[in-house]
């Protein structure tokens, strides 16, 4: 009984053992066990191999005592089941105890290569998941010894809580593959990156740390062409031949079709372009999918990160704005992150992060610039500008925060504020000059246009300020009706109803076509200023906006010149049967004050029109 209970204490201890073990402490505690066995068992060696089914071999895991002067390569590290003597073979499938004693053979000698021992007597106990034999708990003694029965089932419980150990971090392991990698093509993913970034970047570590951001020119061809399966597969072919060619660095994907190298040996930046040369040449090898031959370009930013300074999302960051720059050129093309990039960076960076608290705020001033009668000069309009009045950037222009906007879905909350402060400056005027004819024109987003309750908006804001419909007029761009033309109509229509006019704005910048114009119920056409800057000196101009001009009056719309700078080109516009415009030469955006001023004078553009 008292054998028993020390066995029963020996299981429970090496339960207890095991139990908080993960991949990271797994052979050190197995390592502990085997020891603890050695010594109780008095045997001379214990042993832990578990089966690898991808190899198709048994793999060493733990061992006690640890050998000394182990060969190059080691014969007892990993044999596969091929080439396996007849004992090591039965590790394959083994679901009882084996016992092996001493007497010469093939298992005698690969344990005499391995450890240098002659003669030795073996108990091999099956490590079992359910019917699959996952591994070996083995014990080796000089000599022979005799196992009763009592050890044997001591060290099948052993085993199996070794089993059930293998099970849960393999289990875990797979796991953590799953969580860094990425699950199309087997790369690394966004965890294993930033991972290693952060481990790169640390302080006295090497650098510069170069980062190479991947992304495949037109990747919708294939998709639209041949499906997206197909373009998943080309995918998984880039990606791969992208991790063959940079063996020694980290290539991740990072969704869609971008791609990262990062670069594990410091690397310059002329090092990096050369890098990102030889990754093009590598991605623009074809790709047979299906019964086609399919190639891609593809365009790279390169960023570089010094340890120690730079963060981890700053050097994707900028890597992924030089990507998109060398995008911009057309495809195909290295860009490197350089100190204007980093500037507009940062800027950007600052609006995108103190943006709403302006639209919310004080910061944003409205400017108007009046739209004038060409014949008379007369002022007949105004359209709103929105300006924000930055306390560290001074006054800036919508080119500098309206893209950042659209891109953070700021857009819808930044045009109501325009439109509700465009429309109470309208009702202030009205109420300085209560004869005052004058058309608002307001620009709106693509959000607000196809926003389900904008009509309702815009219904509001004309009763809060006591406004007629047609005081405003909205002005959407092309590139919002062609996105969503049902979505549009329906808020068009609902303009109408309020009898609020509609301008396209831009006009010929955009892909409308005639067929699209004519469902619009719109009332005027603008003609973009890049056709009216050189009209007068440029005959492709000149054709283009006549043709605007012809199409304005064959559907019966009005129409605006935009970005009139010269008296010729305000001549020309008004006998090509333009009448009105806005632009420089009459005047420049303006607070409300100085419209409040122009309108109490008359309303007349002073120096135009000029005596003929």
């Amino acid at each position: 009984m008292h054998q028993r209970r020390t066995l029963e204490e020996l299981v429970t201890g090496v339960a207890a053992r095991l139990m908080a073990v993960d991949s990271r402490t797994v052979v050190e505690a197995c390592t502990a066990v085997l020891r603890d066995l050695v010594e109780y068992l008095d045997v001379d060696v214990c042993f832990l191999r578990r089966n690898d089914e991808e190899l198709d071999a048994t793999v060493l895991v733990a061992e006690w005592p640890p050998r000394t002067n182990v060969p190059t390569p080691d014969p007892l590290a990993v044999v596969f089941f091929r080439d396996a003597d007849p004992i090591f073979a039965a590790a394959k499938h083994a679901t009882e105890v084996k016992i092996v004693r001493p007497h010469a053979d093939d298992y005698q000698r690969r344990v005499k290569d391995g450890s240098g021992v002659d003669q030795t007597s073996m108990a091999a106990v099956p490590l079992l998941s359910g019917s699959v034999t996952t591994g070996v708990l083995g014990f080796v003694k000089h000599g022979d010894r005799e196992w009763l029965v009592s050890e044997i089932n001591a060290l099948k419980a052993i085993a199996a809580f070794l089993a059930q150990l293998q099970a849960r971090i393999a289990a875990e392991d797979r796991l953590r593959y799953l969580a860094e990698h990425d699950a199309l093509t087997g790369l690394a993913n966004r965890r294993s990156l930033l991972s290693e970034l952060e481990h790169r970047l640390e302080p006295g570590r090497p650098g510069p740390v170069a980062v190479l951001f991947l992304d495949v020119d037109r990747l919708k061809v294939v998709n639209d062409a041949l499906g997206h399966a197909a373009g998943d597969a080309y995918l998984r072919a880039i990606g791969g031949r992208l991790e063959a060619a940079f063996a020694a660095d980290l290539v991740v994907r990072m969704g869609g079709d971008e791609f990262i190298i990062v670069v594990r040996a410091p690397t310059t930046m002329d090092g990096a372009h050369q890098l990102a040369k030889q990754a093009q040449v590598v991605a623009a090898e074809p790709v047979q999918l299906q019964t086609e031959e399919v190639s891609r370009s593809v365009s790279i930013g390169i960023a570089l990160g010094v340890p120690g300074r730079s963060s981890v999302a700053e050097l994707v960051g900028f890597a992924d704005q030089s990507a998109l720059a060398a995008k911009a050129q057309g495809g195909n093309a290295v860009v490197g992150f350089t100190d204007e990039m980093r500037t507009r960076a940062q800027e950007r960076n600052d609006i995108e992060m103190h943006l709403r608290s302006a639209i919310h705020g004080d910061e944003l001033v409205l400017y108007y610039q009046p739209e004038v009668d060409l014949a008379s000069g007369q002022i007949i309009g105004v359209e709103a500008l929105v300006r924000w009045q930055h306390p560290i950037r001074g006054l800036l222009l919508p080119d500098s925060f309206i893209g950042i906007a659209e891109s953070t879905n700021l857009a819808g909350e930044l045009g109501r504020w325009v439109l509700w402060e465009a429309c109470r400056q309208m009702h202030d005027w009205q109420e300085s000059l209560p004869e005052l004819s004058l058309k608002l024109r307001v620009n709106i987003s693509p959000a607000q246009l196809i926003s389900t309750d904008f009509v309702e908006t815009v219904a509001r804001v004309l009763e809060e300020y006591e406004l007629s419909g047609v005081d405003l007029c909205l002005e959407i761009t092309e590139h919002a009706v062609i996105h969503d033309l049902d979505r549009v109509l329906v808020t068009l229509r609902g303009l109408n109803e309020l009898g609020v006019h509609v301008a396209i704005d831009d006009f010929g910048t955009g892909r409308s076509s005639l067929g699209q114009l004519k469902q619009l119920p719109v009332d005027t056409l603008k003609i973009d200023r890049g056709f009216v800057h050189n009209l007068g000196n440029s005959s492709d101009d000149l054709a283009i906006v006549k043709s605007i001009i012809s199409l304005a009056d064959s559907f019966g719309l009005d129409v605006v010149a935009e970005g009139v700078e010269t008296v010729q080109a305000a001549e020309m516009l008004l006998e090509l049967g333009c009448g009105n415009a806005q632009g420089y030469l009459f005047s420049k955006p303006v607070p409300p004050a100085e419209v409040l001023e122009i309108l109490q004078r008359g309303g007349k553009v002073a120096d135009y029109p000029a005596d003929r």
